[in-house]
């Protein structure tokens, strides 16, 4: 037997055991990156995949957030509450579809970047209202709740990084929260939103004068 033969054979184990361990790495990186209650991206995750397809003119960016969550949380139990986080997410996920990203930046807010290849984000996203609204399969149908949704398009507002963005769809989240009128998009006037206002709006109370807090300026 060669002098290389044997120098292979003699490599084999530890060719096998470190590509076990880059296996198992990539595990743990995966798991990391998943949010274990939902199995959607954490924060980091969606960070790095929603940067990428931001360079995308078709993508839309979408926050979404549950109203009266703390409620339900307080009223049915947590048991209730991560049943309703995981269908959302379910169902956040099912129609982004695989072109695109969700995420679970935490608590019940989520986020999510879609190709929207037809222009017709508008509709598919107040079809995903009607959906993200249907009570959860199992549950106490008196675990009833919607969930408010802020979207933009990347390409509205070019010089905006994924931050930005995010900004902006949670302005126009917060607007529909506070309107009832589960969607709206960024980019017609300038939404703004104090911070007392957003907390209030989120928490499900009303600061004491309650001033309007958001608006929209030509």
């Amino acid at each position: 037997m060669s002098t290389l033969a044997v120098f292979l054979l003699s490599a084999l184990p530890l060719a096998a055991g470190w590509a076990v361990h880059v296996w198992w790495l990539r595990g743990v990186l995966n798991t990391a990156r998943r949010d274990p209650l939902t199995g959607l991206v954490t924060r980091d995750g969606f960070t790095r995949r929603a940067t990428v397809l931001l360079k995308d003119p078709r993508a839309v960016v979408v926050l979404a957030d549950i109203d009266r969550f703390k409620h339900i949380n307080d009223t049915f139990g947590h048991t209730a509450g991560d049943a309703l986080l995981q269908a959302t997410a379910e169902r956040l996920a099912h129609h982004v579809g695989p072109r695109g990203v969700a995420g679970r930046l935490g608590g019940d807010e989520f986020a999510a970047v879609l190709i929207d290849d037809h222009g017709t984000a508008g509709d598919l996203l107040a079809v995903l209202h009607r959906v993200l609204a249907r009570p959860v399969d199992g549950q106490d149908p008196a675990v009833r709740t919607t969930v408010s949704l802020g979207w933009v398009r990347a390409a509205d507002f070019p010089a905006d990084d994924l931050s930005a963005l995010l900004r902006r769809a949670d302005e126009a989240m917060y607007a529909a929260k506070q309107a009832r009128t589960g969607t709206r998009r960024a980019g017609l006037g300038r939404l703004f939103a104090t911070i007392t206002g957003r907390r209030a709006g989120r928490s499900g109370t009303h600061p004491d004068p309650a001033p309007p807090v958001v608006g929209v300026a030509a």
